[in-house]
């Protein structure tokens, strides 16, 4: 049974980089292995610098907490010892190579490569059970850099521990949100001490900005401003890899006549029927990031100038490469992989609003930047989740589907062949969890590796034991094709899914549920007018009426399938005998998920039961009406009830980083008085026709 935790306590979780206890005793060793045992020295090249040190020492602690064997460090091999014996070699070919005999001889093309070799040395060993490698070489060449992600710590709060253990997933780079210098949104960071405590594990810092770009290249004080905007970040930060550019994020004042002034709303309070900048791909952005690249280069001139087309992957093609044939190829351009394809989806036609996996991949706007991209010959980087996470479901660790994300390695790596893709974003603000996921990723983003059953089979053996190896396969088989039949659109994402069984059913009053000041975004990114009149992917509102119902109906049955697969998935996980720790909190995951699916259903039943109480003009139809809304919030009472348990023994459960805590007990808790508040008091507005002159005084 796993025991209940606090608020925050999964990060004690997320800090033991080394399990405990893993070695099996009562293995016997084969004939084609060799026995790493006590006394074992690792020698280090004379060169070695902090990256492998730091590496060198953490595979000690790893051989001592998880293996109960105790190493030395060293430059020079005794005459008789046992040794692992690390070198340089810049010219081979490969990042590095480990040969297995009597000794065991590792030679990399740098620090960080070795590095790497040393916590593959690791993964071999963890799913081995025991410190036995195979007599056999191991060539391991990366196929991405950078591989970046955000915290998933805390926004933008990255402990020693967390590097170490992004490190150990093949992560080399990390991104923080940057307002100004040392200033992030939840405030003050030195940023130069997080490039130095990063750098010690392999890993650089790109700076995500939120920098505002108040003035148009064209002002004659333009250069000025980006100086002092960027080039004194650098300045003051010359540790920083890169800077991320994201029209959204930095508010680029465009001429374009495709879009409107970047506000909300006219100077009358009429919207705009045109998208704002960061939502088309204007003009005139490569005036502006010659603008930001020239303020950058001068303080940097080997910063990595990111340009990531995220928002505008709905507009006609001839648009969008219109601007990539524009911009400068002393760039990245990063486009993100699965969003804006529209797919059919059972008996309807879906469209990925946000980062989906229940998409593989890749869509057309990918495929048609990433050819555009190939053609000028401007470095290729993708946005791809390979973290383990998106928004489908925005209060879960990682999302357990592996056979989902292997077809999503198959596409990243098809895309690495054809286009040049040589770079990844693997996160957003959710961050990333050490998980069989990203363990996944890790083995498929290797040049020479692409048996992903064997991958597969590794990882379950790491993470889960050796037993019960077809039943867990069997069971992620289940959960795999269960996220098929989820419904990316923006009113799930940013709905029901986005917060779970914490999400309210709004009759007249919509109330969204309470969230923390100091979260970046708290519930400001979730909405309870399902379906949400919002569509960023679109810039219209979704639709309603009876066009809305029939797709609603079709999106139901879609999730009534996800739901049977995704208990099929638990219920085979809950005949194993004896599960470890690890598999009790996958266990619990896919039963939070099961929760929060439920609760997607009953938002979708939702709508349609109070349309139909809304349009009902007689009595007995809006009785009938009636019934069926209290159908649903027994229903859902129920369904948050039974998720309370679950989400105290996972603390990461309900909490995501920039929303923080917003569907943990409390906020279900909080979702119960609303639903009661909704029974006892709504419904009695309808029926004694008083709550329209309740709800004034209000």
């Amino acid at each position: 049974m796993l025991p209940t935790e606090k608020k925050y306590e999964f990060r004690k979780r997320l800090r033991n980089v080394h399990k405990k206890d893993v070695r099996k005793f009562d293995l016997v060793l084969s004939d084609n292995e060799i026995e790493i045992k006590n006394g074992v020295q690792i020698i280090l090249p004379e060169k070695s610098g902090v990256v492998l040190e730091t590496a060198a020492k953490d595979f000690q602690d790893y051989l001592f907490t998880s293996m109960k064997i105790s190493s030395l460090l060293s430059y020079e091999k005794e005459e008789k010892a046992q040794a692992i014996v690390l070198s340089f070699c810049e010219i081979q070919s490969e990042d590095y190579v480990i040969k297995a005999d009597a000794d065991i001889k590792i030679s990399g093309k740098n620090e960080r490569a070795l590095a790497q070799a040393l916590y593959c040395l690791e993964d071999k060993m963890n799913a081995r059970k025991a410190p036995f490698i195979t007599k056999d070489e191991i060539r391991h060449t990366f196929l991405f850099s950078p591989r970046m992600v955000h915290s998933g710590y805390e926004l933008d709060v990255y402990p020693n521990e967390h590097l170490s253990a992004i490190a150990h997933a093949g992560m080399d780079a990390i991104l923080v949100f940057v307002k100004g210098i040392n200033h992030t949104p939840s405030g003050f960071m030195d940023f130069n001490d997080l490039i130095d405590r990063a750098s010690k594990y392999g890993i650089d810092v790109y700076a995500y900005s939120y920098l505002k770009s108040e003035k148009h290249p064209e002002e004659e004080d333009a250069q000025e401003f980006y100086d002092k905007l960027y080039g004194t970040l650098f300045e003051k930060c010359p540790g920083f890899k890169g800077v991320i550019l994201v029209g959204e994020s930095v508010g680029f004042p465009s001429h374009d006549t495709h879009v409107s002034p970047d506000k909300n709303k006219g100077a009358d309070g009429i919207p705009y029927r045109k998208p704002r900048p960061g939502w088309w791909p204007c003009f005139d952005y490569p005036e502006w990031l010659e603008c930001v690249k020239k303020a950058v280069r001068s303080r940097k001139p080997d910063a990595d100038i990111v340009f990531w087309t995220y928002n505008w992957g709905y507009v006609d093609e001839k648009y969008r490469v219109e601007l990539i044939k524009s911009l400068p190829t002393d760039i990245s351009l990063q486009a993100t992989f699965e969003m804006f394809d529209s797919y059919n989806h059972g008996s309807i036609k879906t469209t990925v609003a946000d980062y989906s996996i229940a998409y593989a991949g890749p869509g057309h706007y990918f495929s048609s930047e990433a050819k555009a991209a190939k053609e000028r010959g401007i470095r290729l980087y993708s946005m791809t989740n390979t973290g383990g996470l998106t928004w489908d479901i925005g209060t879960i660790p990682y999302e357990p589907v592996p056979y989902q994300w292997m077809e999503r390695y198959k596409g990243i790596r098809h895309a690495s062949e054809n286009y040049g893709l040589c770079g990844l974003m693997e996160s957003h603000h959710f961050g990333i969890w050490p998980s069989i996921i990203s363990d996944l990723a890790k083995q498929c983003f290797i040049k020479e590796n692409s048996s992903f059953e064997d991958n597969m089979t590794q990882v379950i053996k790491a993470h889960f034991g050796d037993g019960n190896i077809d039943e867990i396969k069997e069971a992620l088989r289940s959960f795999s094709e269960a996220i098929r039949h989820y419904t990316p659109t923006d009113a799930d994402q940013y709905g029901a899914f986005r917060c779970g069984p914490s999400y309210p059913l709004c009759l007249i009053k919509e109330i969204k549920p309470p969230s923390e000041e100091f979260a970046h975004f708290g519930n400001r990114i979730l909405y309870v007018n399902y379906p949400a009149d919002y569509a960023p992917t679109s810039n219209l509102p979704c639709g309603r009426g009876m066009l809305a119902n029939l797709r609603i109906k079709g999106e139901i049955e879609l999730l009534n399938k996800m739901l049977k697969l995704m208990e099929k998935g638990v219920e085979i996980l809950e005949g194993i005998k004896n599960p470890n720790n690890e598999l009790l909190y996958l266990i619990n995951l896919g039963k939070y998920i099961c929760h929060c699916v439920v609760t997607g259903i009953h938002a979708k039943e939702w709508y349609i039961a109070i349309s139909s109480l809304r349009a009902a003009t007689e009595r007995e139809d809006v009785l009938k009406a009636i019934e069926e809304v209290k159908r649903i919030l027994y229903a859902e009472k129920k369904n948050a009830e039974e998720t309370i348990p679950i989400v105290e023994k996972d603390s990461r459960l309900g909490w995501e980083p920039s929303m923080d805590y917003i569907g943990d007990k409390e906020h279900i808790e909080w979702k119960l008085r609303h639903l009661d508040y909704v029974l006892d008091y709504e419904l009695g507005c309808y029926l004694n026709g008083s709550g329209e002159k309740w709800f004034k005084e209000d």
